[in-house]
């Protein structure tokens, strides 16, 4: 079984086209789901979770087909979005009595540990969270109904790095055979920490998607000088960058002639060069 499934899906609009994206997430996996802002990724979450319409396409979670399935569906499918909204005067105590009208399957008592393990304060105004509590709330609510497939929306955004590494050891926790997370974030080295597999959009297409080990086993960076650089065949080279100390490229490793310098390359570097181009 997969947890997503995305089948030539679009959306267009008068100056932006998203797609067509094919895409799977198997159960068991964490997908980063990376591009720069306004590549594409809030609108492809939107889409999966039917807040949007496609175009055109198919989507599937769980192999049900959204929309026909999701009301069911919303019980299996735990989200976070970056726009943090609970009606400010409610208190994480109210937040859990109120789920527990909305799921089927909420569990209390698992809410409740959440609360515990991630320091929430039971009887204090959601308005008056910081951004981290807030963000950490959200997740307890999320892990708490049964779900399992997660989407999240820039997750770890705007926190500092004490409370993105307490959220990424609760996504790495949740996630096994029987769970899969689908998460879009900016900081890059977040995702390197905690995904199997790397989805790149770049202005609406999808660049890269790939196991993450793979992606860092296959590329690299050439580091060479300009003239150097010249002499290679212009297919293996991606996309470089030529400073006053030299020159360097994203290059796939088994395509580099012998004798020449190719280093290991980061997530993030890589994202960085794929969107530069050459």
């Amino acid at each position: 079984m997969n947890a997503i499934t995305l089948t030539g899906l679009s959306k267009t609009y008068p100056t932006f086209q998203l797609g067509p994206l094919d895409l799977t997430l198997p159960m068991g996996s964490i997908m980063g789901l990376v591009g720069e802002n306004g590549a594409g990724k809030s609108t492809t979450l939107k889409l999966i979770l039917d807040l949007l319409r496609p175009g055109d396409g198919e989507i599937a979670i769980l192999d049900q087909p959204v929309p026909a399935s999701y009301p069911r569906l919303k019980e299996e499918v735990g989200v976070v979005l970056e726009e943090l909204s609970y009606p400010a005067f409610l208190t994480a105590r109210q937040v859990g009595r109120l789920m527990a009208n909305a799921y089927r399957q909420w569990e209390p008592e698992t809410y409740e540990g959440f609360l515990t393990r991630l320091d929430l304060p039971r009887d204090q105004a959601f308005s008056t969270l910081s951004r981290g509590m807030k963000m950490k709330l959200h997740l307890a609510v999320a892990l708490s109904h049964g779900a399992k497939v997660l989407i999240l929306d820039e997750a770890t955004s705007g926190l500092d790095p004490m409370v993105r590494q307490e959220i990424l050891d609760l996504l790495y926790d949740f996630c096994d055979e029987e769970h899969a997370i689908l998460i879009s974030s900016h900081i890059v080295s977040d995702l390197e920490k905690i995904c199997d597999y790397i989805a790149f959009l770049h202005k609406g297409k999808l660049v890269l998607m790939d196991e993450k080990d793979r992606l860092l086993e296959r590329y690299g960076v050439l580091k060479c000088s300009p003239e150097e650089l010249a002499q290679l065949d212009p297919e293996i080279i991606l996309a470089q960058r030529i400073h006053h100390y030299g020159a360097e490229a994203l290059v796939e490793r088994d395509k580099v002639p012998d004798g020449l310098l190719v280093d290991k390359i980061t997530l993030e570097e890589l994202i960085i060069y794929m969107a530069r181009g050459k």
